[in-house]
């Protein structure tokens, strides 16, 4: 959970008082992110089945699906999802 905690907050800080026009000027920022997203999805295939039963709330297959998104098909991801 960590690792997942950490990178949210670090692509909250980098998003912070941008708009959706920032990520089409610039790239670092969206490489930032990505990252930052697939850090959380794969360390949300680490986390323990008590862990994502005590925290319900947190769409865990979402978070691990949008990692397998923006490993396996990076050239078409769509930066409104992400």
């Amino acid at each position: 959970m960590h690792h997942i905690l950490d990178a949210a907050k670090e692509a909250v800080s980098f998003a912070q008082n941008k708009t959706r026009r920032s990520l089409d000027k610039n790239r670092m920022l969206v490489l930032s992110l990505v990252k930052d997203v697939e850090i959380i999805g794969e360390a949300a295939t680490n986390v323990s089945k008590e862990c994502r039963e005590k925290y319900p709330q947190i769409p865990w297959r979402s978070l691990i699906g949008m990692r397998n998104r923006l490993i396996h098909a990076y050239f078409d991801i769509n930066m409104d999802v992400v």
